[in-house]
């Protein structure tokens, strides 16, 4: 492919992008599945394992629920901030007392199924290994 056909598609998909605020299912449904083995990320911090919900945070417009099991257990959910629909920047995090994570009990997490239902009902399962997750 030639260099001004890259650059062009380039352009058009930012410009196609840029109209758009990424607050429904239709929008973000391709962007998480692209990048759902970002969903997570597993921490080991001040002697405990940290779960955060990071990048689902920061494409929570269009999702109506973030659901996870730790080690097969309960389901529990994950209450995002909301989204800022009637502003530029919908996806914005402003809230300074709301965390993106949970915390548990050091080396407890070893395995995390995450299931997002989106604003028009269909759901997305994705299940994480702690080697695979596991940030420095």
């Amino acid at each position: 492919m030639r260099t001004g056909s890259i650059l062009t598609m380039a352009l058009l998909w930012a410009g196609a992008a840029a109209a758009q605020n990424f607050t429904t299912a239709a929008e973000v449904k391709p962007i998480l599945d692209l990048t759902k083995g970002s969903w997570i990320a597993v921490r080991e911090f001040e002697g405990n394992d940290l779960i955060y919900f990071t990048h689902l945070e920061a494409w929570r417009c269009g999702l109506s629920k973030i659901e996870y099991s730790v080690n097969g257990g309960a389901i529990q959910e994950h209450v995002p901030e909301i989204c800022y629909e009637a502003e530029a920047q919908p996806n914005v995090l402003k809230i300074p007392d709301h965390w993106p994570y949970v915390t548990l009990p050091l080396n407890s997490v070893e395995t995390v199924e995450v299931t997002v239902t989106y604003d028009d009902g269909s759901t997305q399962t994705v299940d994480f290994e702690r080697a695979n997750v596991l940030t420095p």
